[in-house]
């Protein structure tokens, strides 16, 4: 209300402001008559000399004394304000401009004048307003207060059951509204984050499980071998006791090399990519060291990736030898491109791997029943390992049923193709490494 009065106010200097300029110009060039003649009947004006003596008026204000304010001082010779009881004792207040100007005989002053607009409305309107305002600002403060509590309850008891979560009670969710709005989206998503959380803490505990597992069985057999050689050092087999704990600290250290390998995974550090050449990885691997079947690798031309060296050479070492301990005669590796992928192929001639385990053999600490009974040294982390290193990389590894109809596994490394050249590039000739009998390396 009060900004409505002050912009009334400014309306209505303007106006005597205007008033007042255009009586000043007819002094200004000698036209001023006793009557000034106004095109509105009510306006009030008035031109005094400086012995506030009235010189001209308009009609309403024709007959009144001079106007009581000041007269215009400084260099615009302009005074405007608000002024009381001007023509009057107790009279009505006004809105006054006041103009000095020169008629080129004498100084005279021209006031303009206008009710002036009260701050207040009158008084019933003023007791009403004070009233009515308050009481309907208060009702829509109270309203638009319960609507927010009503809106943000959800929010509330959410909040409150999320405090209540723990990693002991991750099976609990919190409520979703039943009307589809922000706050039901927020619950849904949270509710979602739980399942995959709760999915995440089931596999770290199954993961520590299985850790203590794998770690318990070396620890003890080593620990027995020592006990037995401290009971009689001079015993006649203590060349098998020692052989028997070299073999158990070997197990021991391929168990920690490959949860250091995952840790560095996960950890998303130590990952430095170059230009290799898959078919020049793949014929070190497989020269690197005996093998008990016949390996072959096919293939005649540079295959380009982007990844890790030793990362890349750790899942193809894998692969094949994964595919040497189930193989009966011999190992394939096919080295090749198919659109923008690179392709590696593992083909072995065993019994292969059943529909419903093609998946499982992925898992970390998972052995199938033949696996166990061929290498009773593996961790059973090597092809996690093998998948999370591709993944890290952009690309996939599964198993395939061999495309020829025989019985057996086939492995397929997919990873993007890189448009440079290997670092360094070498002539590649397909080859055969025929590895004489010896034990199965373990992964």
């Amino acid at each position: 209300m009060l900004l409505v009065t002050a912009e009334a106010q400014h309306s209505q200097e303007r106006s005597v402001a205007r008033r007042a300029r255009v009586v000043a110009e007819l002094v200004r060039n000698g036209q001023t008559q006793p009557h000034i003649v106004s095109s509105h009947p009510e306006a009030l004006a008035q031109v005094v000399d400086m012995s506030r003596r009235v010189v001209a008026a308009t009609d309403a204000m024709r007959g009144r004394p001079a106007v009581n304010f000041r007269i215009p001082t400084g260099p615009d010779n302009r005074e405007d304000g608000v002024g009381c009881q001007i023509d009057a004792p107790g009279g009505p207040c006004f809105q006054v401009v006041a103009l000095r100007v020169h008629n080129g005989k004498e100084e005279l002053v021209v006031y303009a004048l206008q009710t002036a607009h009260p701050w207040l409305p009158k008084p019933g309107v003023a007791a009403l307003s004070a009233l009515v305002i308050p009481a309907a600002a208060g009702i829509v403060g109270l309203g638009a207060w319960r609507a927010a509590g009503r809106a943000l309850r959800p929010v509330d008891v959410i909040r409150r059951d999320l405090d209540d979560i723990t990693a002991t009670d991750l099976e609990r969710r919190v409520p979703e509204p039943v009307r589809k709005d922000e706050i039901h989206a927020l619950a849904r998503s949270i509710n979602q984050t739980l399942d995959r959380l709760e999915e995440a803490v089931a596999r770290q505990r199954a993961f520590i499980s299985d850790l203590s597992h794998e770690l318990r069985s070396p620890l003890t057999g080593l620990r027995t071998e020592l006990e037995l050689a401290r009971s009689d050092p001079h015993a006649s087999d203590m060349n098998e006791t020692t052989e028997a704990m070299l073999r158990n600290a070997d197990r021991l250290e391929q168990v920690v090399n490959d949860l250091l390998a995952l840790a560095r995974l996960e950890s998303g550090g130590g990952l430095q990519k170059e230009s290799l050449d898959l078919h020049e990885i793949a014929d070190q691997e497989v020269l690197r060291r005996p093998r008990r079947t016949r390996v072959s690798v096919v293939g005649d031309s540079p295959v380009t990736v982007r990844g890790g060296r030793l990362e890349l050479a750790r899942v193809l070492t894998n692969l094949i030898d994964n595919a040497d301990r189930h193989a009966a005669t011999g190992v394939t590796v096919k080295v090749g491109e198919q659109g923008d992928d690179a392709v590696v192929e593992v083909v072995d001639d065993g019994g292969g791997i059943l529909p419903e385990d093609r998946e499982r053999v992925f898992d970390r600490f998972t052995r199938l029943a033949e696996a166990r009974h061929k290498d009773a040294g593996g961790t059973g982390l090597g092809l996690a390992i093998s998948r999370d290193i591709v993944r890290a990389h952009g690309g996939t590894l599964a198993i395939a049923d061999r495309d020829d109809g025989v019985e057996g596994a086939r492995f397929v490394l997919r990873l993007p193709k890189s448009g440079e050249p290997p670092e360094p590039p070498r002539k590649r000739n397909g080859h055969r490494h025929d590895g004489p009998p010896g034990p199965s390396p373990k992964n």
